[in-house]
Parts: structure tokens; C-alpha cells; sequence
């Protein structure tokens, strides 16, 4: 333990759970249309629950899609032990015990998502502690952020449908619309795009993404006759390692070319960053290992001067993209609302902070009831 006369709290007890989230429609981009993987209908998600000797708790979360889940819960519950006896607010600290706790599986990837869920949920409660919104604790730059959709508009949906959603979306008041691209036929995404287009106006921002499933060639060709329809950002229209062919495209189009999620460290974004393989940045906080890292992928980019607009996971990124210096967009979407008894308020095409301190949800009791495995630490 902690015997420090600076220390005021110590960790006494962790809990971590696994929960599968059904989906209700099975979820198809382009890299089902490619054989590689297959429809998605069910995500996996990691939660961590660290409680103090002074009654304090945080709550976090990471996740997979697909595969992962299982694998990251085992490494949680093998790390887990290390925090007991730690200052909760000494994060970056204990990210580095987590992090050599499990040294030989690397810094990156499954290892690294099992610690992100602890690292949220120190960050979560670190806000607690001061009586604040995290982004408030971290310091805000603003108290709602652009938001737009994306979960209306895969690949699976036909496009009347991606239309209806799109118009629900905005109706509801998110400001953009996200639709996928990587069809076989690159007339066929065309047509889709355009009919989306010409749907919501040009008033709307409206975004593209094909989920790495072009090569360069395919990539050059789509991005230039992209060009017209007035796009904020063409995502991920390269493997997300080709670094190089990104920052050419970057480089010869007017069109934003946008990726970063699929990354698994901080490291690997500085890469990114450093051959300008990207106009917006898009970390993922559960998948680069937690808040902690997140903010160095965020000074990296503020650095270049780049636009950010994380990955996924609302509920954290929210407070994520509010405390970055350049006005930013996070990404909606309503898959994890069931998981928590409150929910974003979204309004005039932005996401808007609640004042409840820390991530300010808690975890529902339908979360507990789709629990698969759970572990506990005193």
C-alpha cells in the first residue's frame, strides 16, 4: 500500500465483467462484402468497477467486435490484482504497473484494452473525487460537440432505408450524416452516396467510409470522383497500416481523408501523425489502452494541427473531443444505450455534456443481466 502522507485514498477492491450486447440486426460494412469478416451481431464489452477505502467508485469499460472478448477479460482478471493497495489518482502510474504486469503480450492490441477498461474507470473516478464532468476535470474547451450518425447507414441497409435513417437522424438533431462505402462495384457507392446527398442537402455534413477495403489505385480513383459531393471526410480508404498511401491521398484531394480507429497504441497513431497520413484523426480510447494514452494521440494531433474526431464509444469520447483545442465531431451511435441508465442529450446538431460528475452514467441492470463471466478483487 500507498504510505505516502500526499496519498489520501487507496484502491480496495476491483470488478470486472464481461457482457455480451446483442444487436438487433446484424451488421455488415465492406469488409463482409470482401469475405473477410462476417456480419456482426453482438459486441463484446469489458466493464471495470474500482472502489477506495473512501467510498469511492469508477467505472469503466472497453470492448471488441467480433472476437476479442473472452481475451480481453482473461488479461484483466490476470492484471487486476496489481491495483489493489494503489493511489487511484496516481493513473499514469498504474497504467505502467498494469502495462508491465502483462509485458510479454506487448503494449498494444488485446493487452492494452484490457487495461484502457481500468484506466477509464480511475479517470472516472478521479472526476468523482473533484465533483466534476471529466471534461471539466481535464479541462473543456466547449460544453457540447458536433455529433454525427452512423449506424444507419451499412452496407446491409438498402437505400431507401439509409435515406429514412438519415432523415430520422437529423430530425433528432444530430448534426451529420456517416454512410459506408467499398461495394465491388464502385458505381453502386456512388449512387448511394449521391442519393444521400441530394436527401439531406448540402447544408448537412454528410461522410463517407470504406473500412480499408480499397487498394491505392481503387482509393485514388474513388476519392477523385468523391471530390463533387462536398464530403467532410473520405475514412479509412487504405489498409490502416499504409500510412504512406494515406498521406499521398491526403496530399493530392480536397476531401479530408480521415482514419485512425483500427489503431491499437499511442505509438502507432505518432506513426500515422508523423508520415501525415491523416487530415482527422480518429483514436479510439478502449482500443489504444484508455484515457491515458488517448491524450497523447490528442496533444500529437494538436501539435500537426489536425482535426479529431474519435472512434466509437460515445459515452467516453464525449468528454474526450470537448477538451480538445480544435473543434472536433463524435460519432453516435445507439448500440450501448441499453448498457446505461442515462443517456446524451443531443440537440441542434451537437452532443451536449450533462453536469454529472465523472463519465456520468452507470452501468443498468440490463448490462448486469447480460453479464457472461465476472471476477472480483479484494
Amino acid at each position: 500500500m500507498n504510505t505516502s502522507s500526499a496519498t489520501l485514498d487507496h484502491i480496495t477492491g476491483v470488478r470486472i465483467s464481461s457482457v455480451t450486447l446483442p444487436l438487433a440486426t446484424p451488421i455488415s460494412d465492406a469488409k463482409v462484402l470482401t469475405g473477410r469478416q462476417k456480419p456482426m451481431t453482438e459486441v463484446a464489452m469489458l466493464f471495470a468497477e474500482i472502489t477506495t477505502a473512501a467510498g469511492l467508485e469508477g467505472i469503466g469499460f472497453s470492448y471488441s467486435k467480433r472476437a476479442g472478448g473472452p481475451g480481453q477479460f482473461a488479461h484483466a482478471r490476470e492484471i487486476a490484482p496489481v491495483l489493489l493497495g494503489e493511489d487511484p489518482s496516481d493513473i499514469a502510474k498504474i497504467w505502467d504497473k498494469l502495462a508491465w504486469a502483462g509485458a510479454s503480450v506487448g503494449r498494444g492490441g488485446l493487452s492494452v484494452q484490457a487495461i484502457a477498461a481500468f484506466d477509464v474507470a480511475l479517470w472516472d473516478l478521479k472526476a468523482k473525487r473533484a465533483g466534476l464532468p471529466l471534461a471539466k476535470l481535464l479541462g473543456a474547451h466547449r460544453d457540447s460537440v458536433r455529433c454525427y450518425n452512423t449506424s444507419g447507414g451499412f452496407l446491409h441497409s438498402p437505400i431507401p432505408e439509409v435515406l429514412d435513417r438519415a432523415a430520422e437522424s437529423i430530425e433528432r438533431g444530430i448534426g451529420g450524416i456517416k454512410i459506408k462505402v467499398g461495394h465491388p462495384e464502385h458505381a453502386t457507392d456512388l449512387a448511394r452516396v449521391t442519393a444521400v446527398r441530394e436527401k439531406i442537402g448540402d447544408g448537412v455534413a454528410l461522410m463517407v467510409d470504406a473500412n480499408q477495403q480499397w487498394d491505392r489505385p481503387a482509393a485514388r480513383r474513388m476519392c477523385r470522383a468523391l471530390e463533387p459531393m462536398n464530403l467532410v471526410w473520405i475514412e479509412e480508404p487504405l489498409d490502416a497500416y499504409d500510412f504512406e498511401g494515406h498521406a499521398q491521398l491526403a496530399g493530392t484531394f480536397d476531401t479530408s481523408i480521415a482514419t485512425g480507429e483500427m489503431l491499437v497504441s499511442a505509438a502507432e497513431h505518432a506513426e500515422l501523425i508523423r508520415a501525415g497520413g491523416a487530415d482527422v484523426v480518429q483514436p479510439d480510447a478502449p482500443r489504444v489502452g484508455g484515457i491515458t494514452q488517448f491524450l497523447k494521440v490528442m496533444a500529437l494531433a494538436d501539435h500537426r494541427h489536425l482535426q479529431l474526431a474519435p472512434h466509437f464509444a460515445m459515452e467516453i469520447h464525449i468528454h474526450l473531443a470537448a477538451a480538445y483545442a480544435r473543434e472536433p465531431w463524435v460519432e453516435h451511435f445507439e448500440w450501448l444505450d441499453p448498457l446505461f441508465n442515462e443517456h446524451l442529450e443531443i440537440e441542434g446538431g451537437r452532443m451536449h455534456l450533462s453536469a454529472r460528475p465523472g463519465l456520468g452514467v452507470t452501468i443498468s441492470e440490463q448490462a448486469r443481466a447480460w453479464t457472461f463471466a465476472e471476477h472480483k478483487i479484494r
